[in-house]
């Protein structure tokens, strides 16, 4: 994060970081540049050090640089997809014969990024529940490199002491990341925590449109991101111009929004703890939720994600998520509009088998920033 924007409030980096006006026009928002290479002043002489879009570009700088602002890090790097950033992250740090830990509730995505791929590169994995220090711990070896964290995480919304696991991964000799998609920097900001690395979905409530595929690193050693800037480059899996730019745009508003659906989340988890085919409802915000004191201590507030558990078993949770209308049956999450879905067959499928493997009959909705009234009378005809 450059000193310019150190001293501001998050409100104000959103807006203002990275988004410098134009030098040519005056535009205060920084142009789409939909170049792939740029014109040299003869043999490397570079204009402000752009030679092609896969390397650098003007718009995905200013993203970059916005990222890094609002996680309080050093150097932020923008993906074409948030599996896109942990493929590169994992190829930095990692190699043949070293050990990851890896939460017992995390995204299928990464689970299978895991599972089908990073472990036939010869990279071994154990599964540990992030909430539970001893678990941690127990699941480390002399080969682990890295702690991966999900807080919340996806999609039982369980916490993790992102401070205490940061303290076991510097006593091993590992790196800690943590997904901060759930949350956003709005309501946590992991680096200030002990973090290593910190991983975005851009797709979810960082762009919060339902409108862009993106994903991002944001480190607070300058020397881990030259290295991971380096791999970027390398493997070419970068955002392009437009998607940026678009994340930009959703960043502006990202405060107000995550707000407005964490206040709409918390009236629904009332109404979800009362109603009779409701058994379970997994919410931090909630005193009972084994997190709840945790989240309170690292989070702003609790976000807009619940999940939540049906009478009936699978086919009655597949049937609360046909019958909504107002909430959109569809994977992803953080848009302005409110979405739900049944992990178990969406989602998470990829985790079936697993010790990841989510209960049959969970439900997760992603509560947008509609008229929470509208919201409410959609999930009580849907439930029944």
């Amino acid at each position: 994060m450059s000193d310019q924007h150190s001293h501001q409030s998050f409100e104000t980096r959103a807006i203002h970081a990275g988004n410098t006006a134009d030098p040519l026009t005056g535009a205060v928002v920084p142009p789409i540049y939909q170049v792939s290479t740029y014109k040299q002043d003869g043999v490397g002489g570079l204009r402000g050090g752009y030679e092609y879009s896969r390397s650098a570009n003007p718009t995905r700088t200013a993203l970059e640089e916005n990222l890094a602002a609002l996680e309080g890090g050093r150097r932020g790097l923008a993906f074409a997809s948030g599996l896109a950033a942990e493929d590169c992250l994992l190829r930095t740090l990692l190699a043949p014969g070293d050990h990851v830990v890896i939460p017992n509730d995390a995204y299928g995505g990464t689970f299978r990024l895991f599972a089908k791929v990073v472990q036939r590169w010869g990279v071994d994995f154990s599964v540990a529940d992030t909430a539970d220090l001893e678990s941690v711990r127990s699941a480390v070896n002399d080969r682990t490199k890295v702690i991966w964290v999900e807080t919340p995480s996806n999609p039982l919304l369980g916490i993790t002491d992102i401070a205490a696991v940061a303290d076991v991964a510097r006593t091993a000799g590992a790196k800690l990341v943590v997904d901060n998609t759930f949350a956003s920097p709005y309501l946590q900001q992991p680096l200030s925590l002990g973090a290593d690395v910190v991983v975005h979905s851009l797709t979810k409530y960082m762009g919060g449109h339902s409108d862009v595929v993106g994903g991002a690193l944001v480190t607070a050693d300058e020397a881990l991101g030259e290295e991971l800037a380096y791999h970027q480059n390398a493997m070419g899996a970068v955002a392009g111009p437009f998607d940026s730019w678009i994340v930009l745009r959703g960043i502006k508003t990202l405060a107000v929004r995550m707000d407005r659906h964490s206040e709409n989340a918390g009236k629904i988890v009332e109404m979800l703890v009362q109603h009779p085919k409701v058994t379970q409802v997994l919410y931090p915000g909630l005193p009972e939720h084994p997190g709840h004191e945790i989240a309170a201590k690292q989070m702003k507030a609790f976000g807009g994600m619940v999940s939540f558990r049906v009478e009936g078993g699978e086919e009655a949770a597949v049937e609360v998520c046909n019958r909504a209308e107002l909430f959109t049956l569809g994977e992803s999450l953080g848009g302005v509009e409110s979405l739900i879905e049944h992990p178990g067959r969406m989602t998470h499928a990829s985790v079936a088998g697993s010790a990841l493997e989510v209960p049959a009959d969970l439900v997760r909705i992603s509560v947008g920033i509609e008229n929470v009234d509208d919201l409410l009378a959609d999930l009580r005809q849907a439930l029944g």
